[in-house]
């Protein structure tokens, strides 16, 4: 299978209407019009919206950057940068409806495609940088970042950002052909922001659709959902930790393809990720989430047992200091202890979650245990 596999088969399932799921408004009382009325409303649009005020904060302090590159200016820069960063990990499993129809994943943080085979450290895989293309467009001055190609997903977004600014002496890397490389540092912040503020705008659109369809058959919003938890959790597995720990190359680890290598904060992207794994899940303890629709179903104990597991993980991950590829080598039991945590919960969503739910899981994977 190719390595677009993964991205295109969950864009297919987010946009797909077939299916014969359930369509009743409750289920044992419970109300799923709520529930979606309260993810929307309490969850994802807040997420995005704010999502598009750290993507214009960070531009402004990019152009301050630009315009005077110190490195105070560039510490002040990679401080937006990391709260950016964070900001994008809670709107991860929101990629659906808008998010899907703009590619968001694989522009602004492409992973490799979780059914791509991990062969060596020459290869583009993961959360890799492909500093060639970028170095090629700068000199060049002639790219185009709308393509949907490998080359062009490591060459902006969050890969783009880390080298560009927070590179090998990227403040040195200015003062040649200068011109050219600020206009593409810009460039790909606007991209960024453009494809940010489509989203926040489509979601306006979208809301309707999403609160009314309570169906958990391919396509449907809660099937939507729990396909995406069961996706960021096998993110979590390869391309976040396991992959750069060795997990799918034999054991040689391959530190540098951490996420965010270079602003050094791969191991809070990996925490904050399940922490609002855990938000997805429960609602954030509305009384309006998968969680007590599971219990609606007669599943308390899995609820109960799916939330205990994202403490328990939480608290592995939690344990690994930043930076991450520093710690894959020098803590590598500790790494072992999380990576274990990880399979266990990917278990219960992608098997009990989804079975108690009647929803199917239709993304690729590669375990690569």
């Amino acid at each position: 299978m190719g390595f677009l596999a993964a991205t295109v088969i969950t864009a297919g399932v987010f946009c797909s209407k077939s299916g014969n799921g359930d369509d009743n408004g409750n289920d044992n009382g419970f109300d799923k019009t709520a529930m979606l009325t309260n993810y929307a409303d309490q969850l994802i649009i807040p997420a995005y919206q704010s999502l598009q005020e750290k993507v214009n904060g960070f531009q402004a302090l990019a152009n301050s950057f630009l315009d005077t590159r110190s490195t105070a200016n560039q510490q002040a820069l990679l401080e937006a940068y990391k709260q950016l960063h964070l900001q994008y990990t809670r709107v991860e499993a929101y990629n659906l409806g808008p998010a899907v129809v703009a590619s968001l994943e694989v522009y602004l943080n492409y992973n490799g495609g979780l059914d791509y085979n991990f062969a060596s450290n020459g290869e583009l895989v993961g959360f890799s940088i492909d500093s060639t293309t970028i170095e090629n467009n700068i000199s060049s001055g002639s790219y185009d970042l709308s393509l949907y190609v490998r080359n062009s997903f490591y060459a902006q977004g969050f890969a783009a950002l880390n080298y560009l600014f927070f590179g090998p002496n990227a403040i040195a890397k200015f003062n040649t052909n200068t011109a050219n490389r600020v206009k593409y540092a810009k460039d790909v912040i606007h991209r960024m922001k453009s494809l940010v503020d489509r989203i926040n705008t489509d979601w306006t659109a979208y809301r309707t659709e999403f609160i009314s369809n309570t169906r958990t058959n391919v396509g449907s919003p809660i099937g939507n959902m729990i396909n995406a938890m069961a996706y960021e959790l096998d993110v979590l597995k390869g391309p976040r930790i396991g992959w750069p720990f060795g997990k799918q190359s034999n054991g040689i680890a391959f530190p540098t393809k951490v996420e965010a290598y270079f602003a050094g904060n791969s191991a809070a992207l990996a925490q904050e990720s399940m922490r609002n794994l855990k938000k997805v899940f429960t609602a954030n303890g509305s009384g309006k989430g998968l969680s007590d629709y599971l219990i609606s179903l007669d599943k308390a104990e899995l609820a109960s047992q799916v939330t205990a597991q994202f403490d328990l993980l939480i608290s592995k991950l939690d344990m690994l200091p930043d930076p991450l590829s520093t710690t894959i080598t020098a803590q590598p039991a500790k790494v072992e202890e999380a990576y274990k945590e990880i399979q266990k919960l990917l278990t219960l969503i992608k098997t009990d979650v989804a079975s108690a739910t009647g929803v199917q899981i239709t993304f690729m994977d590669n375990d690569g245990d």
